[in-house]
């Protein structure tokens, strides 16, 4: 993870605890900038504690228009997680929780993101190893980087 990525491995550990969906849409709220009742609403559509990387993406554009860069790359790299590091079988949404790691940008770039990454990943295989599951989800490139070596 480090040599491919440039990822820490070893550091500061972000702990992503389940949320209440009235703290998915504060969080939402405080740091994305949108309005409660939009984010609920989204919440809802997307039947969890995920949000769509569309309407994730449209928060990106508007803000940068708005130059909130603060909360464009808030927007930005949530977007970029569910694209590619922390993808799932929907391959249209994202967990929420993974925005209250860009709370405080400045410590962002501190967490073990490659531990995380990999534990997300390996939780994954495991599913994708049960007969009734077709689909793998995660950085698949990353698997496909481990078998090469």
């Amino acid at each position: 993870m480090a040599s491919l990525l440039h990822l820490l491995i070893i550091c500061t550990f972000h702990s992503f605890e389940p949320l209440h969906v009235d703290e998915l849409v504060l969080m939402l709220v405080e740091l994305l900038e949108v309005l409660g009742e939009e984010a609920r609403a989204k919440i809802v559509q997307c039947h969890g504690a995920y949000i769509c990387l569309s309407w994730l993406w449209d928060i990106y554009q508007r803000r940068c228009e708005a130059r909130h860069w603060t909360v464009a790359a808030r927007a930005y790299l949530l977007h970029l997680l569910g694209c590619t590091l922390f993808a799932n079988k929907s391959a249209t949404h994202v967990h929420v929780v993974y925005l209250d790691a860009f709370r405080d940008l400045t410590q962002s770039g501190s967490y073990a993101w490659g531990a995380v990454i990999l534990v997300h990943m390996y939780d994954h295989l495991n599913d994708a190893c049960k007969r009734s599951d077709r689909q793998l989800a995660g950085y698949i490139t990353l698997l496909r980087v481990n078998f090469m070596f």
